[in-house]
């Protein structure tokens, strides 16, 4: 991955400066020859999309100089903002140079389905991809309960050669990479897949009362349907991990065409 020693790489997550899943990626970035700076939400912003929310005061969003285990020499930064704004910060003179790739995650947890949309991890990956860089979404399907020893690792042996892939395409492409939560060894082979047509858990929402105007409250459960075959949900189950190409938000052109001959039929 020779061409790959020229990047620099922004690592973020959507979980927060202190996951560990974060300090893998930085690592596994490292090693594979990325010249690397990371920058994370200050605390948790898990499913904030591609919100480029921060905490102001006036125009100014504070930017907490870090230094993370294991990354001795690695610039590390808590900025009190959402992952795409610290990617678009990124974009508009924070950072000198820019970067060539931004790497999202580890996350705790899959990334998967049309879901995707709502996930900070793939809204940092996309926000790349408006800059015109490389975006690559990395998450652990290690389930509801985060387990006491998540198998990062699984996810770093993949790395190089999804990196690759990455590489081999245009400027701007965006990959999401899904691993099961299991030891080097039991990964069966990685397969591109189609997203599912949603996610891989349910949430169900109530009002209640017991508030002045109540309340929603939210209950969240694993899937309880037979996922397509062919899917990024199906073959996560299967042992496989998963690559998707995620595309940035577009256009279809021919709206007023379609609407005039809509028009034309009916009257």
């Amino acid at each position: 991955m020779a061409s790959s020693r020229r990047l620099r790489a922004l690592i973020t997550n959507d979980d927060g400066i202190d996951s560990p899943g974060l300090w893998a990626l930085a690592a596994g970035a490292r090693d594979a020859g990325l010249d690397v700076v990371v920058a994370a939400p200050h605390v948790d912003a898990s499913g904030v999309g591609g919100s480029v929310l921060s905490v102001r005061d006036g125009n100014r969003t504070a930017v907490h100089p870090r230094e993370l285990p294991g990354l001795p020499g690695i610039p590390a930064f808590a900025v009190e903002g959402h992952p795409a704004f610290i990617v678009h910060a990124a974009g508009r003179g924070w950072l000198d140079p820019h970067p060539d790739i931004v790497l999202s995650g580890i996350n705790d947890g899959s990334n998967v389905g049309r879901a995707v949309l709502h996930s900070g991890t793939a809204g940092a990956a996309l926000t790349a991809s408006l800059h015109g860089w490389y975006g690559l979404a990395v998450s652990l399907d290690s389930g509801l309960e985060t387990p006491e020893n998540p198998h990062w690792d699984s996810a770093l042996h993949l790395l190089p050669t999804v990196l690759d892939l990455l590489l081999a395409a245009s400027p701007g492409t965006v990959f999401s990479l899904n691993v099961p939560d299991l030891p080097v060894d039991e990964l069966g082979e990685l397969r591109e897949a189609r997203l599912a047509h949603f996610g891989a858990v349910q949430v169900r929402v109530v009002h209640r009362d017991g508030h002045p105007s109540g309340a929603l409250h939210a209950s969240i459960s694993e899937h309880g349907f037979t996922p397509e075959p062919g899917t990024d949900i199906a073959l996560l189950a299967a042992g496989h991990p998963t690559l998707t190409e995620l595309q940035s938000v577009g256009e279809r052109p021919g709206v007023l065409g379609q609407r005039s001959a809509t028009a034309d039929l009916g009257g």
